[in-house]
């Protein structure tokens, strides 16, 4: 009898363990490290993003026409790292490459990287020094990224094809995440705000732009994730333009450090603009 009760208490405690392993598991990376949160002193997040853009139309007003296909890749590095005590500040460079081809090429020709003076651009475009803080102690799921773009071409279009802008940007993205009670879902929220200033020749000089964004995250397990995500951008000034996105997603935990990110957009609506599709993948070292 003595034995049986021992063998009894003995699963009791090792089954009660393991449920509170379970419960103090930590979460993944994905379901933690959204855009809004800081990285502790000394931590490193390194995050290598492509975005392949592809156009067959644009539009005027209320008409829109078809164009011959143009495709825009950006591959962009965010470099980021913990430097205060209080984790409530990040300092960190972004960096961007591009490759634009136009004149009907196939979309898959930006990554040739061949230079053809008629069709296609590419290069390293910009870097930005940028800073990420939380100016809200009781509020620490709120951040703001502040970043100043400096362009490093020194012509927007040559022979008609367009690279990148030789404006200077100021920038400032605010961020924002809830998760809901049961841990399955996360709301994440962006503004993004951009001043763009300093060349007289660019198109986006004395513009003013803001690009909210709604996404929402569920989690089948802390590896997984699929998204939804609505976006508008809106510029004002001397050039207006707008468009409107919706778009898809999925984030997987590769390893401890690893994540990957793989997202689907299409462009609905716009004014002088173009309307086309975005494919990216992104990959994400935090350590």
């Amino acid at each position: 009898m003595k034995k049986n009760i021992f063998i009894l208490a003995f699963a009791l405690i090792t089954f009660n363990g393991f449920s509170q392993d379970d419960q103090d598991e930590p979460k993944s990376n994905i379901q933690t490290y959204t855009p809004s949160k800081l990285l502790s002193k000394g931590q490193w997040d390194v995050k290598w993003f492509n975005n392949l853009y592809t156009e067959t139309m644009a539009t005027n007003g209320d008409s829109k026409t078809d164009i011959p296909r143009k495709t825009f890749f950006t591959s962009s590095i965010d470099i980021f790292t913990g430097v205060s005590n209080s984790n409530r500040l990040n300092v960190g460079l972004l960096v961007e490459v591009r490759s634009n081809t136009i004149a009907g090429r196939g979309s898959l020709d930006v990554f040739q990287f061949d230079g053809n003076p008629q069709t296609a651009r590419s290069g390293l475009t910009s870097f930005a020094p940028a800073i990420k803080f939380n100016p809200v102690k009781d509020v620490g799921n709120f951040t703001i990224q502040t970043a100043f773009h400096i362009p490093l071409i020194d012509n927007e279009t040559e022979n008609g094809v367009y690279l990148d802008q030789t404006a200077y940007t100021f920038q400032n993205r605010f961020f924002y995440d809830y998760t809901f009670p049961d841990g399955g879902w996360q709301l994440f929220t962006e503004l993004n705000t951009e001043y763009n200033f300093g060349d007289e020749n660019s198109f986006a000089n004395k513009t003013f732009v803001l690009v909210p964004g709604v996404f929402l995250s569920y989690f089948p397990n802390q590896e997984f994730t699929v998204l939804g995500f609505l976006q508008h951008q809106q510029r004002y000034g001397d050039f207006k333009q707008d468009y409107t996105a919706i778009g898809a997603g999925t984030k997987y935990q590769l390893t401890r450090v690893l994540n990957l990110e793989i997202l689907y957009s299409n462009f609905i609506r716009g004014n002088d603009t173009g309307l086309g599709q975005s494919f990216n993948i992104g990959l994400r070292a935090l350590f």
